[in-house]
């Protein structure tokens, strides 16, 4: 009786554990479009898709929000994730498990602080960026300070 005991025990364990991956990878933060902190975008456009400010302040007569953000994953990524790792607990019996769930606790985006500067028509004219400098240099030509 023991050992069938055992042996429920380490299936409702196994059983909890498989598919954590699959969830996390499907979970993760979305992509966001990085294009609206070019030049010229209303700043209704920019919070509408980085969310709300952080912060706003003026500064020199310019409008500045300090937006916080993660920078996630287009839904194809986190598609092909979640099916790699669906198809790796299914060949290992859920051993994938102890390796899936660490890499996708740690790859869940990258945080981006920025400072958006605004013209007299509430439209982008710089950014600064505070960080996550090589993630929107890669995506976007915003905006440079002169």
């Amino acid at each position: 009786m023991k050992k069938v005991n055992i042996f429920v025990a380490l299936l409702a364990v196994l059983g909890w554990m498989y598919g954590c991956s699959v969830y996390m990878a499907a979970r993760q933060p979305d992509q966001k479009n990085l294009h609206v902190l070019d030049k010229g975008t209303p700043r209704s456009h920019v919070i509408s898709e980085l969310g709300a400010p952080t912060y706003t302040k003026n500064e020199d007569g310019k409008s500045c929000d300090v937006l916080s953000f993660t920078q996630g994953y287009s839904k194809g990524a986190k598609v092909g994730r979640a099916v790699f790792h669906g198809a790796a607990d299914v060949l290992t019996l859920g051993l994938w498990e102890v390796a899936g769930t660490p890499i996708e606790a740690v790859a869940d985006g990258t945080p981006i602080k920025v400072e958006v500067y605004y013209d007299e028509k509430n439209c982008v004219d710089f950014v600064k960026v505070i960080q996550g400098e090589d993630e929107l240099k890669e995506v976007t030509s915003f905006g440079k300070t002169n």
